[in-house]
């Protein structure tokens, strides 16, 4: 997921477009803030894959994607998000803060009890509905819903990114790839960074992290 995005700006640019729900033609700059040396320090059993991303230079989104349920993402998601929030320079004043929105990107359901696709969540009041502040958010996108996408979801092509990263054969990847250029883009990636063996011992360490991690839980 990280070696794909920071590898390939334009895959990266039409993800943003089509969670954030804006247009390409409104796009004028997309920049990983937090870059990694690809298939480095992967012994680091607190390694995170997050994602920060600066858009337009006026904005900032956290990207994160989870395949185990270690029953904390939306403490963990909060934390993120109020770290990132915290962005107002010294001596600036707090109107000056950027917007902030964390997506998750979650191979199983958050809440079993309210199944949903895609979802965003924001402060508001409880009784009226208002909201307290529209530059924080969180959005969950759930891998496991597809079939629930709303036609919304549709328009902005977030159930084929979703059915992007589900794919689990070169003839899914293929199917998705011929649908956009972007799409290709995506899948020619997938294929490259499959190929780099330090990537991939970078994912197998970070699996046996993960593995370990649901071991001490339990």
């Amino acid at each position: 997921f990280r070696a794909v995005l920071q590898s390939n700006n334009i895959v990266l640019t039409g993800l943003i477009s089509s969670m954030m729900h804006v247009p390409l033609d409104m796009i004028e700059s997309v920049e990983i803030v937090n870059p990694i040396e690809l298939g480095k320090h992967i012994d680091a059993k607190n390694f995170m894959l997050d994602i920060k991303v600066r858009l337009n230079n006026d904005s900032i989104i956290n990207l994160e994607m989870q395949v185990a349920n270690l029953n904390n993402w939306t403490n963990r998601s909060l934390s993120y998000l109020c770290r990132t929030f915290d962005n107002v320079q010294c001596g600036n004043d707090y109107n000056s803060v950027m917007p902030v929105t964390h997506i998750g990107f979650l191979d199983y359901d958050l809440f079993p009890d309210e199944l949903e696709f895609y979802s965003k969540y924001m402060l508001q009041n409880i009784k009226t509905g208002k909201i307290y502040n529209d530059k924080f958010s969180l959005c969950v996108l759930s891998l496991k819903q597809i079939n629930l996408a709303t036609d919304e979801d549709k328009k902005w092509h977030i159930d084929e990114w979703a059915r992007l990263f589900k794919a689990t054969t070169w003839e899914e990847l293929k199917m998705i790839a011929e649908k956009d250029n972007v799409y290709s883009e995506a899948a020619n990636s997938i294929y490259i960074q499959n190929s780099d063996e330090t990537v991939r011992a970078m994912c197998e360490a970070r699996r046996e992290a993960i593995f370990h991690e649901q071991y001490v839980q339990k």
